[in-house]
């Protein structure tokens, strides 16, 4: 499961970065970036964009999390 997350992660974030790039270089990585390519998203490719980058960022941190507490099963946290 935390591989599974990380790949989506990865994917996830390099397709925001991707899109990113295309839009701010007038085109250069048409091939890296899927954004640009549907059809419903015409005119909103950079918040598209920037949501496919934080949604990336959030799974990160949301497998970072699953790591640390798989890295503990019998502790119990303390809550105060």
């Amino acid at each position: 499961m935390k591989t599974l997350l990380g790949v989506l992660c990865f994917v996830l974030i390099s397709q925001g970065i991707g899109g990113l790039a295309y839009e701010f270089t007038d085109g250069w990585f048409r091939i890296w970036a899927l954004v640009h390519r549907i059809p419903f998203l015409d005119g909103y490719e950079t918040y598209a964009s920037v949501a496919l980058l934080a949604l990336g960022v959030a799974v990160g941190a949301a497998t970072e999390s699953l790591g640390k507490a798989a890295a503990s099963p019998g502790k119990k946290e303390r809550i105060e």
